[in-house]
């Protein structure tokens, strides 16, 4: 039985003559209407809220134009990623300090540490801010120094130490490195223990086979979760406004304050976010996956 296949399609048989025929192998994608119709509703919808954002009345975008570059602004956006940079660095040492003390076979020290992530993921971080810029209504001085003894490395006013800025970098910096302590300690969970056990039969110290073992391998699991925890600080810093910090929103609320153009304000201040969210987002997707790769 001779067979003729042509190009593009697959010999079958036909029932009828016997003989095979051929039968084409192109794969017809299946319709899904439903789908269609809802991606243009959807769509319609998404248009239909800009359009009537954008020209909605009461809002003046040439007030928002006017102060998206003005100097004290600007301003206000240098402090607030001053203060990301700042808690965020804070944070990351202190969450791999709390991620080790949580891990220690001593109760007492990882106690500690479990109570410092309870309290400081418990309290909200507006409480925390408020509590901390009025520090000096009952801390009248910071003193630093040895204990029992008559040396003093800091004796100053806690209101001239503590500053609205300094409070919002701290508050940030307590807060973050409890969220951020369980994710490097879940990271570091993620390591198999046959690894720090193979450590500790070369006889590497516990402290350089963290270091040089354990912690490397769980960046794998810890950055894309950290970088989640930079978009969050950023925002964060948006509540610092409460006790005047400094930051972008505190500026626009201060400027709105003289003209009462608060939306408008509002708005500016919106777009500064979206504009630096957007660079740390692009950052956190190339960091993940060079680091996929390896």
């Amino acid at each position: 039985m001779s067979t003729d296949i042509g190009a593009g399609s697959v010999s079958g048989t036909d029932p009828g003559t016997g003989r095979m025929a051929p039968v084409p192998n192109e794969v017809v994608p299946v319709r899904h209407y439903g789908r269609m119709g809802g991606a243009v509703v959807v769509g319609a919808l998404a248009l239909w809220m800009v359009y009537g954002f954008a020209t909605n009345p009461n809002i003046k975008w040439s007030v928002v134009g006017e102060f998206v570059f003005n100097a004290s602004i600007l301003k206000g956006l240098l402090t607030t990623l001053e203060m990301t940079a700042l808690a965020m660095v804070i944070s990351l040492f202190g969450a791999v300090v709390v991620a080790v003390m949580r891990l220690s076979p001593s109760r007492i020290i990882s106690g500690v540490a479990t109570a410092y992530v309870f309290v400081f993921r418990g309290v909200p971080l507006i409480l925390l801010l408020i509590f901390l810029g009025n520090l000096g209504l009952f801390v009248k001085t910071i003193v630093i120094g040895v204990p029992f003894t008559d040396v003093v490395f800091v004796d100053m006013p806690s209101s001239e130490l503590i500053t609205p800025f300094t409070a919002s970098v701290l508050g940030l910096s307590l807060a973050g490195s409890a969220y951020m302590g369980e994710v490097v300690r879940g990271g570091m969970l993620g390591v198999g223990k046959g690894q720090r056990e193979a450590a500790k039969a070369l006889g590497v110290s516990p402290f350089k086979s963290t270091r040089m073992i354990v912690l490397p391998q769980a960046m794998r699991i810890i950055v894309p979760p950290l970088g989640n925890e930079l978009i969050g600080m950023l925002k964060s810093t948006a509540i610092v406004s409460v006790i005047a910090g400094g930051d972008i929103l505190t500026v626009a609320q201060s400027i709105s304050g003289s003209n009462y153009r608060t939306i408008e304000l509002l708005l500016v201040a919106a777009i500064w976010y979206f504009a630096v969210l957007a660079v740390v987002s692009a950052v956190q997707y190339l960091l993940e996956k060079r680091i996929a790769e390896r």
